[in-house]
């Protein structure tokens, strides 16, 4: 049982002996690979010792118990923790998404509803920026269409973990089963009979790409600078700051306006473009796996409608795991934690069930 894990002990040494010579951080990005590695590596080593003492101490509590009958429930309560570190040992060694320990762009974008719908979509993008600085997560507006009212036809927020995150705790492995359709019921502000609304708005999550993750010829790229403009139409630049980057060989299109700079906006919409191109990529990939990873990626589908937010009763609903919570005003103020881990913990359980 846990075989592997003896090759998995010696490698965590051998990274541990890396990162303590000086020399290897001359490199960041391969003193940031060790340090991911380290981090991946840490829990399933403690995991594996805590199984192993676990066993030991069983069998010596069984032993006693022969001669002693006083150490009977000392045996069972051995038997019981390396019951449950064998459970958290088989969790850690599942094969895990290899996106899980990157930062992300968040996009989210107003549905159908018009203005309501575009004051949602500022609703959920506020939501993320409050649970990112819950986590100590750095944020940046990308890029950001505003609506008259105040929200947002479309907004790109790349989020950033501080340091080297333990596993499951990245940006993307917490905020990938983000991605889908958001409905809303309530009354809009442009309501004048009180009567409930519905409409929905589109978020997506890319895994942020690094530049030696995705290589992208410039010959590959269109890109034309236009003026800037605000809600309703109105001027916000008067210069040609605005960017947009067209991937000809996909036809992939990003646009970014927020800065006065064009040389900040092509910068944005490069990030924007490489997660875009990263995801494609990624996608391509699953189609191309098991049936497995394939229904891993349908949880994360941004066409699925996955949670409704109803206002009138406070409650929240997350329709892939059946979650249901009337605390809608703390969720949308950041407390996001309780439903990531509904997701994280169904998403775990639906692995083991397939290894068997």
């Amino acid at each position: 049982m846990f075989e592997s894990c003896a090759e998995l002990v010696a490698e965590y040494s051998r990274v541990e002996a890396e990162l303590a010579d000086p020399a290897v951080h001359a490199d960041q990005t391969a003193a940031r690979r060790l340090g991911r590695r380290f981090a991946e590596l840490g829990p399933i080593v403690a995991a594996y010792r805590e199984w192993l003492g676990a066993g030991d101490d069983l069998a010596a509590a069984q032993e006693l118990a022969l001669v002693d009958a006083s150490f009977a429930d000392e045996a069972v309560v051995q038997a019981e923790r390396l019951d449950a570190a064998a459970d958290r040992l088989r969790t850690l060694l599942l094969p895990r998404d290899p996106m899980d320990d990157k930062d992300v762009i968040v996009e989210v974008k107003a549905g159908e509803g018009g203005e309501e719908s575009a004051l949602f979509a500022g609703d959920l993008a506020r939501m993320y920026l409050r649970y990112a600085e819950r986590r100590g997560w750095s944020t940046q507006v990308l890029d950001s269409v505003d609506s008259d009212l105040g929200g947002y036809k479309d907004i790109s927020i790349a989020v950033k973990a501080k340091g080297v995150p333990e596993p499951g705790q990245a940006p993307f492995a917490r905020l990938k089963f983000e991605g889908g359709v958001h409905r809303v019921q309530r009354v809009p502000v442009t309501e004048s009979q009180g009567r409930i609304h519905t409409s929905a708005a589109g978020v997506l999550v890319l895994p942020e790409a690094e530049d030696v993750e995705v290589e992208i010829d410039a010959n590959d790229l269109r890109i034309d600078v236009y003026r800037s403009s605000g809600p309703g139409g109105q001027s916000v630049n008067t210069t040609d700051s605005a960017v947009r980057i067209t991937h000809v060989p996909t036809g992939v299109v990003v646009s970014c306006q927020n800065e006065k700079s064009q040389l900040q906006n092509k910068e944005s919409a490069m990030r924007i473009l490489r997660a875009r191109l990263l995801a494609i990529a990624e996608e391509q990939a699953a189609r191309e796996a098991s049936d497995a990873r394939r229904s891993q990626v349908r949880t994360v589908d941004r066409s699925e409608r996955i949670r409704t937010y109803n206002f009138p009763e406070n409650r929240i609903s997350d329709h892939r795991v059946g979650y249901k919570a009337h605390n809608l005003d703390q969720v949308l103020d950041g407390d996001l934690d309780p439903i990531v881990d509904a997701c994280v913990a169904a998403d775990e359980a639906s692995r083991l069930s397939e290894v068997g």
